[in-house]
């Protein structure tokens, strides 16, 4: 993994990080609006035929039904379930306290305020197949059911008809009836313009493939999205009292999730910067996974060596990092110094891993670097806000000529006639 140390290499990776898996592939685009407009045209049919092409499974039913769930629920493993129930339990309790209220208030003759209303239906999309991805099915479906979303419709994919046990335990646990074994661009555009099958829903979340992204990305607007996922990445700000030990192995903790993966160590310390090195090298070779997460560190990943811990600070708000660890002697004095990052993980018995399963906070998080402007999943992005305005005659009088004056300025005659004609009512 490359040592950065002067700002034209620090400057010069961060264009690398800019640029990593960046823009829109055309040929993906082009064959995802074909899907799209089939799906949308021709509804189930279309549905059933990308899933026998892609998914190798010849069927005529899409849903999973209570039975299939329960049945495929009884394969899983004892402690793992177990794992699950206590992780969707502190989940659920991170998440209440997400839970925004309506509100209102008096003001001279008005009342004005906002209702919070839950998104009515709402899609999932969860990976499916031999990879097993039951997390993604807690850390999606519980804040919507906190928001009170009062229609959930998930799709799996099934590849070859194969149902994940552990992703079936998940949905069991959660309660969710409305199941779908089809994956893929097809699935998204099953969701967001409905079949006879799938009835349209409001919003999709969940992570995917770059064909599922790329639907997601078309589909907005249509229905809304939670983000475009990017590849993950972890930046650990460190000084000379961190194990290197433990940084190297969430360094490629990150770095075996793919290719594209970026994971980045920035320190004040050389001797730290060496030892993790080292200690990279020594788990490298342990890993199963080592050529993916050799890949990843030799493209992005790198230690920057900074001069203090106010310009380690500086370097990771302008990665803005899906998730930053800060192992220092006092990680919440470094706190402050943080603008941007998804999700931000204090001292050396925080690992990233913690938050990925059964801490409590969303693992769902803003990726190459959008967490200069948005958030994790949560419960706010299940609801949604009405503003309420009443006034009564005397409260309309007092704003009527404010009105009229901003109207008749922008040549909006017809706003300002809609106070005018209140005014003459008024006055009989």
């Amino acid at each position: 993994m490359r040592i950065l140390k002067s700002s034209k290499e620090i400057t010069a990776f961060l264009n690398i990080l800019k640029n990593r898996a960046c823009g829109v592939n055309q040929d993906i685009e082009q064959r995802v609006k074909k899907i799209l407009c089939d799906v949308r045209s021709r509804g189930d049919k279309a549905v059933l035929k990308y899933t026998r092409a892609f998914d190798n499974l010849d069927t005529d039913r899409l849903s999973i039904n209570k039975a299939e769930i329960s049945r495929q629920s009884a394969k899983a493993d004892e402690k793992v379930v177990k794992a699950l129930r206590l992780s969707a339990k502190r989940i659920r309790t991170f998440h209440e306290k997400q839970k925004e209220g309506s509100w209102s208030f008096m003001e001279r003759e008005s009342v004005l305020g906002q209702v919070i209303r839950p998104i009515e239906r709402v899609g999932v999309y969860i990976p499916g197949g031999r990879a097993s991805y039951p997390s993604t099915v807690l850390m999606n479906v519980i804040p919507a059911q906190v928001a009170g979303v009062r229609e959930i419709a998930l799709c799996v994919p099934t590849p070859g008809g194969y149902i994940n046990p552990y992703v079936m335990a998940a949905i069991s646990l959660l309660g969710v009836k409305e199941v779908y074994r089809i994956g893929g661009a097809q699935a998204v555009g099953a969701m967001a313009y409905g079949t006879d099958t799938i009835r349209k829903v409001d919003k999709i979340v969940g992570p995917g493939n770059i064909f599922v992204a790329t639907a997601k990305r078309i589909v907005f607007g249509e229905v809304d999205i939670d983000m475009i996922a990017g590849p993950s990445e972890i930046l650990v700000i460190a000084d000379d009292s961190a194990d290197a030990s433990f940084i190297a192995a969430d360094l490629l903790g990150q770095a075996e999730h793919d290719e594209y993966a970026s994971s980045i160590l920035i320190t004040t310390s050389v001797r730290l910067a060496e030892a993790v090195e080292k200690e990279l090298a020594v788990q490298l070779e342990k890993l199963r996974r080592k050529d993916i997460a050799e890949k990843s560190l030799d493209a992005y990943g790198a230690v920057i060596l900074a001069r203090s811990m106010k310009e380690s600070a500086e370097i990771s708000n302008a990665i803005a990092p899906e998730h930053l660890e800060i192992m220092t002697r006092n990680p919440v004095k470094v706190l402050p110094m943080i603008r941007n990052a998804g999700a931000i993980f204090l001292g050396e018995w925080t690992p990233e891993a913690l938050g990925d399963y059964a801490a409590g906070p969303n693992h769902t998080l803003p990726t190459g670097g959008t967490a200069r402007f948005s958030s994790p999943l949560g419960v706010y992005d299940f609801v949604k806000r009405s503003s309420i305005l009443g006034f009564t005659q005397r409260g309309f009088s007092r704003l009527a000529d404010t009105v009229k004056t901003m109207a008749e300025a922008e040549g909006l005659e017809g706003h300002a006639n809609t106070i005018k004609i209140r005014e003459r009512t008024k006055r009989r």
